[in-house]
This record gives structure tokens, sequence and C-alpha cells, in this order.
């Protein structure tokens, strides 16, 4: 059985000791549009584990269909229509980076854009792409598709993962001589993405000059529309949403959180002023889960003066938080505080995706 499994994904099924990586495409052997991404991993006694991740459609989701905020759709929109800069996602394994990268490439995937891709491995396929499979045993990796990326007359380049420096540095060197790069970075914070990138040791003057913005995403289970049953809240619980809400800002007064609530009753509470959390149900369509598929929250930072001067002089991602905050960033528990109110997921969810 893993035999097989390793020829269908192109594996070399004689190497037993170290671990491997490939894709499964079914519509190669005539079956349906299904790609598995399959992972090999030695064990003691001479065996090997197996893990196959489906993916079903293989296809990008439209930009405005990943759950992004109606504010930062708009701005990340504005953002990847500049012709040159940084622009990162970040968040841990399996959270939907890859997802959110190839949703971003193909709202700006038009005939006019010359678009390379460095995966490892291709998990999204999109036509207009110049996609590329990286395979470090020969030697081409990441850092070294950049350098031919950039001879090959790029305008937006996508870089599967920043592993190292020297793929870091290039993206950075790429993204101030006229190209726009996406890329993914594993960290759980957006303000943190650029502590890492410092202590991976990248110039701080070029990176400030380059970076556009930061997505921060997690993924949370979306409550079933048919079978959520509401939770009115009272007005101590709405008093204590609101200090959640507000737990990372400087102002978290009692006028501060009245005012939240206040905020919250205008956009998403019912024609009385009642405010409602929800819960899960079960049903047949949630196969009495209560659950049906699943959304992202996100916490976007765009890079400003401010946040330029912080990355100049290697302020803690303390201090750049801070400034993002005052410019108007939502953090990914505010973002999930919201989408809990509006019904989309429950406070349990966000709470466990939230807890940094």
């Amino acid at each position: 059985m893993v035999a097989r499994i390793k020829i269908m994904a192109s594996m070399d099924i004689s190497e037993h000791r170290k671990p491997q990586d490939g894709k499964i495409d079914f519509s190669r052997f005539g079956g349906p549009q299904v790609e598995l991404r399959a992972v090999t991993v030695p064990t003691s006694h001479g065996l090997q584990d197996v893990v196959l991740r489906l993916l079903a459609s293989a296809k990008p989701l439209p930009l405005d269909g990943i759950s992004l905020s109606s504010a930062n759709l708009l701005a990340l929109r504005s953002v990847v229509k500049k012709s040159y800069g940084l622009v990162l996602v970040c968040g841990p394994t399996g959270c939907g980076k890859t997802t959110t990268l190839h949703s971003v490439i193909s709202d700006i995937n038009t005939a006019g854009r010359k678009i390379w891709t460095a995966e490892d491995p291709i998990e999204i396929t999109q036509s207009g792409l110049r996609q590329v499979q990286i395979n470090p045993r020969i030697g081409w990796t990441f850092a070294a598709a950049m350098r031919t990326f950039l001879r090959a007359d790029p305008d937006v380049i996508m870089i599967g993962e920043m592993r190292d420096e020297e793929t870091a540095d290039i993206a950075v060197e790429a993204s101030l001589t006229g190209h726009l790069v996406l890329s993914t970075l594993h960290t759980n914070s957006a303000p943190e993405s650029i502590a890492r990138l410092l202590e991976m040791g990248i110039d701080p003057f070029n990176f400030s000059d380059s970076l556009l913005a930061i997505l921060a995403q997690r993924l949370v289970r979306r409550l079933c529309a048919a079978c959520r049953q509401p939770q009115p809240l009272t007005a101590v619980q709405q008093d204590e949403l609101a200090g959640q809400y507000l737990a990372s800002t400087p102002d978290r007064s009692a006028e501060a959180r009245a005012a939240q609530v206040d905020h919250w009753r205008a956009h998403y509470g019912r024609p009385n002023g009642t405010l409602s959390l929800w819960r899960r149900g079960a049903c047949d369509k949630c196969e009495q889960g209560g659950y049906h598929g699943r959304l992202g929250i996100h916490e976007l930072m765009l890079s400003d003066d401010a946040i330029r001067q912080h990355i100049r002089r290697r302020a803690p991602a303390t201090e750049i938080r801070h400034s993002a905050l005052a410019a108007g960033m939502r953090t990914l528990r505010q973002d999930g505080i919201d989408k809990a109110l509006q019904g989309l997921t429950d406070m349990h969810q966000v709470l466990a995706a939230t807890n940094l």
C-alpha cells in the first residue's frame, strides 16, 4: 500500500530512511479533479507512516470568499494592486496561508501580468501562472528559484515559504526592484513576523522600505446556519465581552467598553438592540455536529511611517503591535468576536484559535 502511494505521488520507493512528500493528481489516472498531498515518515521497526491531505477542488477561492471583513478586504485589494513591495501571510501550519495567497493571485491574475510561483508542493493550480515545483534534493530551492525568476521578467512572484535568511534577502531585494512579492511565514501574529524576519538577519532598512502588509490568519469551524441557536447576552455579559475585545488596546475604560457595545448593537444587534452570541445545534445538514465548513479570522497590519521606524530600530513586537492598533488594525481575537456576534462561529472556536 505504501509503495503504491509513493509511486502515485512520484516519490522514491527505494528510500525508506528519509521522509518524503509529494502530490497525487487523480485526474492523471482518469479519476476526478481531486488531489492528495502525501507525506511519508519513517518509524520504528522499518515501518513508514503515511499522511494524506485532501485537496478536493485544487482551484483558488475568490478573494471575497475567504471570510475577510469588508475593511480588510478593501485594504488588502488596495495593497496588492501596487506594482512592487512585499506582502506576507502568516500563521501556523494548516491555517490556509497558501489558499489565501492563491486567492490574492487570482484577484490580480490578468493578461498583462506575468506571475511566477515557487511552491513545495504545488497544491492549487491556476491558468495563466508559471508554477514551479521546488526540489531541494537537486539544489532547486526557494532561493535558487527566486534568482531564476528575477531573470525571467516577472511582475509578481509568489514564494511558498520564507524558510531561511537567503530566501528572505532575495525576496526583499526583488520587492525593491520593481516586483510584487508574496510569501508565507510561520509566526503567530503580524507584529511577530517582523521580529522573526529581523532575527533571520535581513537588513532592517531594506525590509522597512519593501514591506506593504502582513496578514495573520487562523481557521475556525463555521456554525451550521440551519441549526445554530442564538444566546442573548445580558448587560453584564456584553460588558465582559467588550472587555475581552479591548484587552489589547490601551483604553479599556467603562466608557470605551460602552462605546464598543453601542457599535455592536448598531451593526449586529436585533431591531430591539439585543446582542446575541450563537451556539451550535444539531441537524441532518451538519450530520448532528453543529458545524459546517470553516472560515478564516484575520489580522491585517499595513505598513506606515510608524511601522517603518520601528523596523529600522528593531523595536520589539509589543511596540509594533501598539502602533498597528493605533493605526486601526484589528487583532485576530477582535475579528473573531465580530464574526461570533454575526453568528458565523462560536466563542469556543474563537478563544481556542486565538489563545496566543
